[in-house]
């Protein structure tokens, strides 16, 4: 089976939709003054998220992923 992009976003759309969460709870904690260390907790929850949707995208097309480190 040939994989598309269409295909490894349409497998990875919960993946991607706990991103966008993600996202946007660390917006709402922003604009709701919450206290920075709570911030700072779910912008890398958000940023996690996202990098696992990359890493997730990469290997289902056959990339290989290196560590950013």
């Amino acid at each position: 089976m040939k994989k598309t992009l269409e295909g490894v976003v349409e497998a990875g759309e919960p993946l991607i939709q706990q991103a966008i969460d993600a996202v946007r709870r660390y917006h709402a904690a922003q604009d709701a003054g919450r206290p920075e260390k709570e911030i700072e907790r779910l912008r890398l929850e958000a940023e996690s998220l996202f990098q696992a949707v990359t890493e997730y995208q990469l290997r289902a097309l056959g990339g290989s992923v290196r560590p950013l480190h």
